[in-house]
């Protein structure tokens, strides 16, 4: 009856509706977009996490008073208006108030990273639920510690490091020393030690430029070792087991634990934590992830000393410089400054000097024995990024500025007024970074003119400009292009999440890494110091890749 009832025009609608989903059905059109959505999808994988125990909040035991107008009460106004004595009262007063509410224990506590003093482990530990503990990452890092300190390194007495390490690379650097270099110069003698390296007495005569080409003019000569000196690109590959998320937010800095015994990660992020992931858990069933909040600002250096693996040295931008101590289970305060600290370094030949950058432009050179700066001179116009020293001649250092400029310091002619580089590598825009390579013998810089340079030969003369897009934006950690494990090839991220690798030798991007467990762009990396072919990674989203050898793989 409700069928007869329709029109004309309601009945040829319905029949083409009828008609239209037997052509749907005889041709599988839904079938075949299921399948081909589900061919598209991203594959989701499933990686570790940190974990930080929800605080609870406290209920105020007074009640909560809402506020209501006199008009929505139904009341006259009051025509008093404010007393006299509030409405002249003195605004320092107030000022006053403040100050002393700030004070209290209560938020003393709340903000402890910011506090001018030590802070336990116990506090600045993220995860403090009962299941949470740190003592997996203690006893992982002092097992390390001693078993590194059991004659793989003497420290003599004013704190030169002779050092008995594992060869890091597969390139074989062989210092070679010229006879004529000490007649050439004449700011100071140079004396030969044993091993054929060189030392330089503090002995200026203030002559700078008839020297700087002899610094690096024949110190290092590299030549390859029989097991060849290229890594397998091809071999390189990304495993889910091998991601994790270790922190919220924006990854700064990423490293490799300096050591062949365990496999950790250390990284800082923009909220001032500093996490730790142990690749090799100890114990079953463990992430090995380990989350710590100790500055207030984001994290701009990790350094571990080298005499004593369970020291580690955390910079920030609010300018302080803090150690952990995993023996004493304390973040000691190292330093602090009113500037804001951009970078930090420490010279492998000397332990007990710490390198950082402080304001626009400004070197400092910290003494961590007797407290004290011992140099402190502007070398900048802006900001300095990265500081690094060459591995043969630990006397030069490269230090990268967002003034456009990437420079090279003889530390042996570092004055504290004006100081004069060797070298100054000069860029358009921004220079996010300058790394030396294994060897030596190049140099490589990062820019935000799109632009990667390599800087090789005797005096660093030779220039290479690669191009590379550079442009990240604010939401994402800036481009650093570092080096592997030789002098063969340089890795930095591209907006495509991918890796680019770049040969040095035919000055252009060979290979891209890709894996379709990226789900995010890496900005910045590590390679490891001593295992060849690992890699690491880190993005925005607080996410770490680590990419290994499937050679190494294989081996396991």
């Amino acid at each position: 009856m409700a069928f007869e009832q329709l029109t004309e025009y309601e009945r040829k609608r319905l029949q083409n509706i009828k008609r239209n989903d037997e052509v749907f059905a005889s041709l599988k059109i839904l079938s075949k977009a299921s399948d081909l959505s589900a061919a598209v999808k991203r594959q989701k994988v499933e990686t570790k996490s940190y974990k930080v125990s929800p605080q609870k909040k406290v209920k105020s035991e007074t009640p909560v008073v809402i506020r209501r107008s006199l008009r929505t009460r139904g009341m006259p106004p009051d025509s008093k208006g404010l007393t006299d004595d509030f409405a002249h009262s003195d605004n320092k007063n107030s000022k006053s108030f403040s100050l002393e509410k700030s004070s209290s224990p209560d938020l003393e506590e709340s903000s402890s990273p910011n506090v001018s003093g030590p802070i336990s482990f116990k506090d600045a530990y993220a995860d403090r639920s009962e299941s949470g503990s740190d003592r997996p990452l203690i006893d992982a890092i002092l097992s390390v510690a001693k078993q590194h300190h059991g004659g793989l390194i003497e420290e003599k007495a004013d704190g030169v490091l002779d050092i008995e390490k594992k060869p890091q690379v597969t390139v074989c650097v062989k210092p070679e020393c010229d006879e004529n270099l000490s007649e050439k110069c004449d700011f100071g003698s140079l004396v030969k030690d044993c091993d054929g390296s060189k030392a330089c007495k503090d002995e200026f005569s203030g002559k700078h430029d008839a020297c700087s080409s002899d610094l690096m003019k024949g110190v290092v000569k590299t030549e390859k070792s029989e097991h060849g000196s290229h890594v397998d690109l091809g071999s390189l590959t990304l495993k889910p087991n091998n991601i994790a998320r270790l922190m919220p937010g924006k990854i700064l800095i990423v490293k490799f634990f300096p050591s062949n015994d365990m496999r950790m990660i250390m990284a800082g992020n923009k909220y001032g934590n500093v996490g730790f992931w142990n690749l090799n858990p100890m114990q079953e069933g463990e992430d090995g992830i380990y989350l710590y909040r100790t500055h207030t600002g984001p994290i701009s250096g990790i350094e571990v000393q080298q005499s004593c693996l369970s020291k580690i040295f955390t910079s920030c931008y609010d300018g302080f410089i803090r150690l952990m101590d995993v023996e004493k289970e304390v973040f000691d305060l190292v330093h602090s400054s009113e500037y804001s600290i951009y970078s930090l370094s420490q010279n492998p030949n000397n332990v007990n000097t710490l390198y950082f950058s402080e304001g626009q432009g400004g070197l400092n050179i910290w003494d961590v024995r007797t407290k004290k700066s011992t140099t402190e001179c502007r070398v900048h116009e802006a900001r300095i990024n990265t500081i690094d020293f060459n591995s043969q001649n630990l006397s030069i250092m490269a230090s990268s500025s967002s003034d456009g400029t990437a420079c090279l310091w003889d530390l042996r002619r570092m004055h504290t007024h004006k100081p004069k580089p060797l070298k100054i590598a000069s860029h358009k825009k921004a220079v996010h970074a300058a790394y030396f390579s294994p060897s030596g013998k190049s140099l490589a810089t990062t820019s935000y003119d799109d632009k990667v340079g390599i800087w090789s030969g005797v005096n660093f003369e030779d220039t290479s400009m690669i191009h590379h897009n550079n442009q990240t934006g604010r939401w994402l950690s800036s481009f650093r292009a570092v080096w592997g494990w030789d002098d063969s090839y340089v890795f930095i991220g591209n907006m495509r999440r991918g890796v680019d690798v770049i040969s040095p030798a035919q000055r252009r991007i060979i290979k891209t890494l890709e894996s379709p467990y990226l789900s995010a762009i890496p900005c910045r990396f590590h390679a490891h110091p001593y295992e060849v072919g690992m890699l690491a990674g880190a993005t925005s989203g607080g996410q770490v890749y680590v990419w290994t050898s499937s050679q190494e793989s294989a081996e396991e």
